[in-house]
């Protein structure tokens, strides 16, 4: 992509480059977004912006944009890359300042970074299911703030990559928690079944469009925590993340969910999932749902 935006202008990709003393860089003192592009526009703008500003002031940096300014730029953004189908990716750090682990004591400006991304929709996963593993959920108590400090979550989902698995579902002693990079559903005599939405967990927005379109279409829900015992006896387990959409789990350590193919409800979801797009940002080939 040729353009990148850095606080606040356009510049080109190359040209887009931070101090060394930029505490995102040395503390991960930040938060990011990543936002889905179909057909040249975002889908759930709104909700992604507010969560970034949320996740943002949560740690005490203040965005010296409205949505509505965020919004602009990332649109000209995509117009200007020429971006049909892909991601855009952005964060603020707390800025430029001599190291130290205490906050800089005078007035530093805020990095704001955005960039945009070819992204792919992953079909064949979406169609025939991806495998997972379990892993101990070893990462702080705010998963809720989207922080640029992903350490515990890159661990496990390396983990889950070198075992040749698509995703690591964590727990914290017997409970469910979420995926390294997603949030996990389960499905138990029709009723879909996930983990609240608290410090925990990220909440997703594409859990929140889930959570929704369940609602709207009497998809009985239940946000509570479940537990491993639950997620090995369910009907259906799936995940759900800006990029992997409503992914079917088909597999989890090596034993097959069920008969190992996507349930009928995660694949009503896949359907109620794609029309949402649809209001937002126009039909889709689906290709996976065919």
């Amino acid at each position: 992509m040729k353009y990148a935006i850095l606080n606040g202008k356009m510049i080109a990709r190359s040209e887009a480059k931070v101090d060394v003393e930029d505490r995102g860089y040395q503390f991960g003192d930040g938060v990011y977004e990543v936002i889905r592009v179909y057909n040249g526009k975002m889908f759930t703008a709104k909700e992604h912006l507010k969560r970034f500003v949320k996740s943002s002031e949560s740690i005490g940096i203040y965005i010296p944009y409205t949505i509505d300014q965020l919004t602009e730029s990332l649109e000209e953004l995509i117009e200007q890359n020429k971006l049909h189908l892909g991601t855009i990716y952005m964060q603020i750090t707390r800025g430029v300042a001599p190291r130290n682990h205490a906050f800089p004591t005078a007035d530093v400006t805020p990095t704001l970074v955005a960039y945009t991304k070819e992204v792919a929709r992953p079909e064949d996963s979406l169609n025939s299911g991806v495998k997972t593993i379990i892993m101990e959920d070893i990462r702080w108590l705010r998963c809720d703030i989207k922080s640029l400090n992903l350490l515990g979550n890159l661990l496990a989902k390396q983990k889950a990559a070198d075992e040749g698995c698509f995703e690591a579902i964590q727990h914290r002693g017997q409970d469910v928690t979420e995926g390294s990079s997603s949030n996990v559903f389960i499905v138990k005599n029709g009723v879909v079944i996930t983990h609240e939405s608290n410090n925990l967990i990220l909440k997703g927005i594409t859990k929140d469009v889930i959570l929704q379109v369940c609602t709207d279409n009497n998809v009985q829900v239940e946000e509570r925590t479940f537990t491993l015992e639950e997620l090995e006896q369910a009907d259906e387990v799936f995940l759900s993340s800006t990029t992997s959409e409503v992914m079917p789990i088909v597999e989890i350590d090596g034993k097959k969910v069920k008969e190992g193919l996507t349930g009928p409800v995660t694949r009503k979801l896949q359907e109620l999932f794609e029309r949402e797009i649809a209001k937002q940002c126009g039909n889709l080939k689906h290709e996976f749902l065919l």
